[in-house]
């Protein structure tokens, strides 16, 4: 049993043919969908289509590109969302310095309070980093620090998130950036650029991690994985992403599916009984 722990079913590209999209990724074994929000709208639309459909889950929260948009109501608003039942998550949350809409300093305040809602919660975090370039690594040094200091604070409270606090989503780091967050028990989202050719930093992060922290997304409509490369991506192309992994690995697909299927819901703890039909 496959799952795609990252794809934005509610965006605009898939509403012509949403249910189609998930009765192909239901064909192609894909039984659960984490769709996060980017900001409030959006979040709430991520939460509807999780009634709408059994097995998509929601997550909620304010993308660091859309932290402008922040209000004082905000912190109260997601937290109404987290409510339903179907909210596994806060997120996409984070810090993007590539676009730098928002200024980074604004961004980390916005990052620290949704962490803490996260906390109070009980809710694990989905994490965007964007640097500026593969050069500059001044984003993702600032989001482990922040995530580092908060994963720390919730062990001191003994509050049981710090077993499960979250997952860097689409990870863009180098190996040791990703063992400095796994340390922190965080788990590291692996996209459709680990089937690119020039990837080979994204590999050796799918290779060098123990199994049990990757998780396996899409990030559709974004980041198809090859043989799609080019085209609309969308949850069956999962699959494309767990053949690579395990290649890099030399495991069995099905071996590498189970863990990472297990991962996601130790994580997540969403029902195990969801149908995408």
């Amino acid at each position: 049993m496959l799952v795609d722990t990252h794809c934005h079913l509610n965006f605009e590209s898939f509403d012509q043919d949403r249910a189609e999209v998930l009765e192909r990724a239901a064909q192609a074994g894909v039984e659960r969908v984490l769709n996060p929000g980017i900001d409030v709208e959006t979040s709430w639309a991520a939460v509807e289509l999780a009634q709408v459909y059994p097995a998509v889950f929601a997550a909620v929260g304010v993308h660091p590109n859309d932290a402008a948009g922040w209000r004082e109501t905000t912190l109260g608003e997601l937290g109404r969302m987290a409510s339903y039942p179907k909210v596994v998550a806060i997120g996409e949350i984070g810090l993007d310095y590539y676009w730098q809409r928002t200024e980074p300093v604004l961004q980390q305040q916005i990052f620290r309070q949704q962490l803490d809602l996260a906390a109070e919660l009980g809710l694990p975090v989905v994490i965007h980093v964007r640097d500026k370039s593969t050069d500059d690594h001044q984003a993702m040094l600032d989001a482990l620090d922040i995530l580092e200091e908060w994963q720390h604070d919730l062990a001191a409270r003994a509050q049981s998130l710090a077993e499960r606090p979250g997952v860097l989503h689409s990870f863009s780091g180098d190996l040791n950036d990703a063992r400095r967050a796994a340390a922190c028990q965080f788990c590291i989202g692996v996209t459709g650029p680990v089937t690119f050719k020039k990837a080979e930093l994204l590999r050796q992060v799918a290779a060098g991690l123990t199994v049990d922290r990757l998780l396996i997304e899409t990030d559709a409509p974004f980041l198809t994985p090859h043989p799609h490369r080019g085209e609309r991506n969308e949850p069956a192309y999962v699959r494309f992403i767990a053949d690579k992994i395990a290649a890099v690995r030399d495991m069995a697909l099905e071996g590498l599916v189970q863990i990472t299927t297990e991962s996601a819901e130790r994580l997540f703890r969403w029902q195990v009984n969801s149908s995408l039909r």
